[in-house]
């Protein structure tokens, strides 16, 4: 039973990673990505994400509670599994265990972002606007906090499409396996330059 119970939580972790935060994880970049067009595109695209119908049941059910789900079972995981070494051999085991390590990371980020402008914008304390990541960002400290935030972000979400596609039995021959070990290296390049090109332009405006 309990076996079977870890088995399914696995998936259903995996799964969340992927769907729906994943998704979310492309949308959030994808809006962000507006700043390099000037503040007035990334105020509209912002201030469209707020109005959309049913907002805070989409945050609460589609956003953070898998959020919360994924992130508690990562956290066991990254200090309960052991190594896959015998498996996959010395490039997987290294992408194992990088992503335990930039998942920890990315736990540290969101926590902090969703302080910083979710919550201090529910409470009133902050608008959600060009000018609030600019005075975030144009400190050097926490522009390199982002930018360690958002890499390890979109490696842990990149490098989990693999593990995805493989327990979800998706890629099952090696060839497979191969061929999306580097559609993900694809992938992280692409979403990886999105988040930095955004943050570049909230710090230096360029």
């Amino acid at each position: 039973m309990a076996g079977t119970r870890g088995y399914v939580n696995r998936r259903l972790h995996s799964l969340l990673g992927v769907v729906p935060i994943g998704i979310f994880l492309l949308q959030h970049l994808t809006v962000n990505y507006f700043a390099t067009r000037g503040p007035e595109s990334f105020n509209a695209a912002a201030h469209f994400m707020e109005s959309l119908p049913y907002r805070y049941v989409l945050e609460i059910f589609i956003i953070f509670l898998p959020l919360l789900f994924h992130s508690i079972y990562g956290v066991y995981i990254a200090f309960t599994a052991k190594s896959n070494l015998s498996n996959f051999g010395h490039f997987r085991n290294w992408m194992f265990m990088l992503q335990r390590f930039t998942g920890i990371i990315t736990l540290i980020f969101i926590a902090w972002h969703v302080w910083e402008t979710r919550i201090a914008i529910g409470l009133g304390w902050a608008e959600l606007n060009y000018q609030l990541m600019e005075g975030i960002l144009t400190e050097p400290f926490f522009f390199w906090f982002y930018i360690i935030g958002v890499i390890s972000t979109t490696f842990h979400f990149s490098n989990g499409l693999w593990s995805f596609f493989v327990s979800w039995g998706i890629t099952v021959s090696p060839r497979s396996q191969l061929i999306m070990t580097y559609a993900s290296i694809i992938i992280f390049v692409a979403i990886s330059y999105v988040g930095v090109r955004t943050l570049i332009q909230f710090a230096y405006g360029v």
